[in-house]
C-alpha cells in the first residue's frame, strides 16, 4: 500500500463504513463496481461509501444504469471543488483560456457529465452556454449566435451535429469553433474518428479527455500528441493491472473510490513526453472495456478497432449485431453507405481482423443517432 493510499485512509477512517470493512476483511483491496451497487441495494439510497454525515452533502448525480443498476454518488462542496480542479488542467491542456466562449451540448441530467466542466469553465471567466433542452438545429444555431469556440460533447454527437447542420442548411463552415473537447466514448482517440470529426469542422481541433461518475474527470489530451491522454497525476494514483486502468482518487473524500477496478483497458507508458508532462501517458485513450471485448472463431475484437477500421473507410454511421448461438459467436454490421461500397468494407475488415464480417448497407438516416454515450453494439444472445 502506498504511501498516499496510507495517508488517504487514515483520512477517511473510521467514519467511512465501507471502507473500514473492506479493510478488516483482509481483502486484496480493490473496489468494484458491483461491489457499490450491492452496497447501495443493501444500504440504500446511497450506501456506506460517505465519509461525513448526510448533510455535508450538497452534490447528486448517477450514473446512466445501462446495466439496470445506476449508481448514486454523494459529494460535498470540497470533493466538487476538487473535481472543477482537475478540469481546469483539462482545459490548460487545450488552450482553453477566459477568452472562450464554450457550448455545452449535453442533457444536464442527474448523470456527471460535464457539469464539473461547466462550473469550471465559469470559475475560470469563460462565458460557458448550457446546451440543455435544445432540439439538434436549435444548439447550431446558438453556437453560431453566440459566436461559440468551443464545443463539448460526445464524439458522436460531434458528428450528428455537423450531419444535422448539413440536412436543416446551416452552414457550420463559418463558425468560430476552434477546440471540441469529447468525452464519453473513445473516439477522441481514434485517429480516424477525429480525423472525421475535424473535417465536417473546419478549423477545429479535436481534444479528448475522460472520466467517470465514480471517480471523477481523469485525464487531459497530449498537447503534442493527438490520441494520448496523460492521467492528471496530482489527483490520481494510476495502476495498471493485466492492461485494466485501476485508479484511487486522491481529493474526493467525501465519497472516494480506492484501487478501483475501472474496466478501461490501457497502454500505460512513464517518464516525460515531448509535451513536457510527466504524467503517466495511456497511448490510444481508452483502448476498450474488458466487458467489451467480443471473441469471434478465437479472435479477440474491440469495438474501438472496428470504429477504426470503418471511419478510415469513410463511414458516416454504423451499427454492429453481435449474435451468439449456442457459444457460436458471430458479428454483422450495417453501415450508411453506398452499396458499392460494401465490397471495400469487408475486405478492410478482413485484413484488420482476419475475419469476413458480413457489411450491409442501409439508407441514410436509418440507424438511431445519439447525443449522449452512443450504443451502436447491439446483442442478441440464443442459448
Amino acid at each position: 500500500m502506498t504511501a498516499r493510499i496510507k495517508s488517504l485512509l487514515d483520512t477517511i477512517l473510521p467514519a467511512n463504513r465501507f471502507y473500514a470493512r473492506k479493510l478488516a476483511s483482509g481483502d486484496d483491496f480493490f473496489t468494484t463496481k458491483q461491489e457499490l451497487i450491492d452496497d447501495q441495494a443493501a444500504h440504500p439510497p446511497y450506501g456506506t461509501n460517505l465519509t461525513f454525515a448526510r448533510d455535508r452533502y450538497t452534490r447528486f448525480c448517477q450514473t446512466s444504469g445501462t446495466s439496470g443498476h445506476p449508481l448514486r454518488w454523494l459529494d460535498t462542496p470540497e470533493s466538487w471543488n476538487w473535481m472543477l480542479g482537475n478540469w481546469d488542467r483539462v482545459y490548460q491542456a487545450a488552450g482553453i483560456t477566459a477568452k472562450d466562449h464554450i457550448f455545452f451540448a449535453f442533457s444536464f441530467g442527474p448523470f456527471l457529465g460535464f457539469w464539473t466542466a461547466f462550473e469550471s469553465a465559469t470559475r475560470m471567466g469563460a462565458l460557458a452556454i448550457p446546451g440543455g433542452g435544445m432540439r439538434t438545429a436549435v444548439r447550431l444555431r446558438t453556437i453560431l449566435e453566440t459566436r461559440a469556440t468551443v464545443l463539448c460533447c460526445t464524439p458522436t454527437y460531434a458528428i450528428r451535429l455537423a450531419e444535422a447542420a448539413a440536412e436543416e442548411k446551416i452552414d457550420i463552415q463559418v463558425s468560430n469553433i476552434r477546440r471540441i473537447i469529447v468525452a464519453g466514448e473513445p473516439g477522441g482517440s481514434i485517429a480516424s474518428t477525429r480525423a472525421h470529426i475535424e473535417k465536417l469542422w473546419p478549423g477545429a481541433r479535436v481534444v479528448d479527455h475522460h472520466g467517470m461518475t465514480e471517480t471523477g474527470p481523469v485525464s487531459y489530451g497530449c498537447q503534442a500528441r493527438p490520441g494520448v491522454l496523460h492521467i492528471i497525476e496530482s489527483s490520481y494514483i494510476a495502476e495498471v493491472i493485466d492492461g485494466e486502468l485501476i485508479l484511487t482518487n486522491l481529493g474526493r473524500i467525501g465519497s472516494p473510490v480506492i484501487r478501483y477496478r475501472t474496466g478501461d483497458l490501457v497502454r500505460a507508458v512513464s517518464g516525460q513526453c515531448v509535451c513536457g508532462s510527466i504524467d503517466v501517458a495511456l497511448e490510444g485513450g481508452i483502448l476498450g472495456r474488458t466487458d467489451d471485448m467480443v471473441v469471434v472463431r478465437g479472435v479477440n475484437i474491440y469495438p474501438t478497432a472496428v470504429e477504426e477500421v470503418l471511419r478510415s473507410e469513410g463511414v458516416t454511421e454504423y451499427r454492429v449485431e453481435v449474435r451468439t448461438d449456442r457459444s457460436m459467436t458471430q458479428l454483422h454490421i450495417q453501415v450508411e453507405s453506398d452499396p458499392s461500397a460494401i465490397h471495400r468494407l469487408e475486405a478492410a475488415l478482413t485484413n484488420a481482423f482476419a475475419l469476413r464480417i458480413p457489411v450491409e448497407s442501409v439508407a441514410t438516416g436509418t440507424l438511431p443517432r445519439f447525443e449522449a454515450k452512443a450504443k451502436r453494439w447491439v446483442r442478441y444472445d440464443r442459448s
